[in-house]
């Protein structure tokens, strides 16, 4: 059987024992390359400053050989804070007035991927299956095929892929759709996300869509398809029953005893919509005085990307806006949002979407959101909350038993707010069982065979 040889920006280590559980993208990854045996390569997260990065560190865990490399500290600055997060990464969230475009950052976006290809290639046996992830290592097939490699190579992305006239608008966006024909498959999150990348092709005169998914591109033929991530359902359900038993789950019930808990779990960044949806609460409570001083609404924002200037203006806004709600609506005896700005473990987590009677979720462009299909999994089957989606996330192709809303939108989604607080217990057992039957059936593990099994094929 084929190694299997995986490629992200950064790598998850096996979990020391006592920590938190990872995520269910680590857990399946990691099962995959057990079961196949191989390597999973990436960023170690650290500078080598101006100096060059030392040779990989490898790492035997089981079946699975971790390989890291540093990057240097222009690396770091030019190819991920620079190119990957300040033009692909908005771009792809349809944020074009957001991309800051420098010749500099591109080349050294293209340079890393070379570096990547370099440090890879000796470790690349005959028949391995290599499989890279996200927006980051895009043009790393085309680094690979022009130093030999005729391995099967598929590329999955885990953002958004915008319509052609977004992309467009990237002064580079043709040398992009170049490196994902190098791939022999690629995958995106939804339908949408696929049909735009196509519509791109045909747009631009540069590829035809060929019958059985196949697409041809500057002299290549490959395949594209549609795998939506999932979350491991079943064991994030435990997680959130157990939960119930956890000491600061338990201090959580205790201080919203008498009120609905509302929940939003956010990376902070503009793709989120926070600042809108805490517009729309101030508006629910607001419209709804019978609510006043019965909800609590909880946002959880770890930080993310400081070093970039415009995460570090969104911090302070979202912490002003939040206290501004908090002057506004509050009481001696009642603070309407809770903003906490740090990482919460999964398994606390898992504790609190199950008290929350709104999962609140509602990005203005997200690629697939996984709390949402968390949110969804942690509820109890007798008395499940009510899920608030965006119709912009990648999940409501998939979660049809979701208030579906349009986050630009303040007052619809205030109504939504509303509608979920007041919904009836059968109404909100049969939408529950739908989103949980389908999340069942499709979790992380059936993400990831379906993705490998049409990349052996393709």
């Amino acid at each position: 059987m084929s190694r299997l040889v995986v490629v992200s920006n950064r790598v998850t280590l096996p979990q020391k024992s006592g920590d938190a559980p990872a995520g269910g993208l680590a857990v399946a990854l990691q099962a995959a390359l057990e079961e196949h045996g191989g390597i999973w390569m990436g960023w170690s997260g650290k500078s080598s400053g101006a100096k060059e990065p030392a040779p990989l560190d490898m790492q035997q865990h089981g079946n699975i050989t971790y390989a890291l490399t540093d990057l240097t500290k222009t690396d770091v600055e030019e190819y991920y804070h620079g190119f990957a997060n300040r033009v692909l990464w908005p771009i792809c969230h349809y944020r074009m007035d957001l991309a800051e475009y420098g010749r500099k950052e591109m080349a050294g976006y293209f340079r890393v991927n070379r570096f990547f290809a370099h440090k890879l290639a000796p470790l690349i046996q005959e028949d391995d299956i290599i499989w890279i992830h996200d927006y980051h290592l895009i043009p790393l097939a085309a680094e690979l095929r022009q130093m030999g490699l005729k391995n099967k190579i598929g590329f999955f992305l885990h953002i958004p892929w915008p319509p052609a006239d977004v992309l467009f608008t990237m002064p580079v966006h043709e040398e992009i759709m170049k490196g994902l024909s190098y791939y022999d498959l690629v995958g995106f999150q939804t339908d949408h996300d696929l049909a735009n990348f196509v519509g791109g092709l045909i747009r631009e005169g540069i590829g035809d869509a060929l019958e059985g998914g196949k697409l041809s591109s500057y002299g290549r033929t490959f395949k594209g398809g549609f795998y939506s991530i999932s979350i491991e359902t079943a064991a994030f359900a435990e997680y959130a029953k157990k939960a119930a038993s956890n000491i600061m789950v338990r201090k959580a019930k205790q201080s919203v005893e008498g009120r609905d808990l509302i929940i939003g779990v956010d990376r902070l960044d503009y793709s989120k919509g926070i600042t809108q949806r805490i517009d729309a609460f101030e508006h629910f409570v607001k419209s709804n005085p019978a609510h006043h001083n019965r909800v609590t609404y909880l946002q959880i924002t770890p930080k993310s990307r400081s070093e970039v200037p415009e995460y570090e203006q969104m911090q302070r806004m979202v912490a002003e806006q939040a206290g501004r709600v908090n002057g506004a609506i509050g009481t001696v005896d009642w603070v309407p949002i809770r903003y906490i700005n740090r990482s919460i473990g999964r398994p606390v987590l898992a504790g609190l979407y199950r008290l929350a009677r709104i999962g609140l979720v509602t990005p203005l462009r997200d690629g697939m959101n996984l709390v949402a299909k968390e949110y969804v999994a942690a509820q109890d089957p007798e008395n499940p909350g009510v899920l608030v989606l965006s119709r912009f996330a990648g999940a409501a192709r998939e979660l049809r038993g979701a208030l579906l809303v349009n986050p630009y939108d303040i007052e619809g989604t205030a109504n939504a707010i509303a509608r979920g607080i007041n919904m009836p217990l059968e109404e909100r057992k049969e939408r529950w069982g739908r989103m949980m039957e389908h999340l069942l059936e499709h979790d992380v593990t059936r993400w990831c065979d379906d993705f490998l099994k049409d990349l052996t094929g393709a």
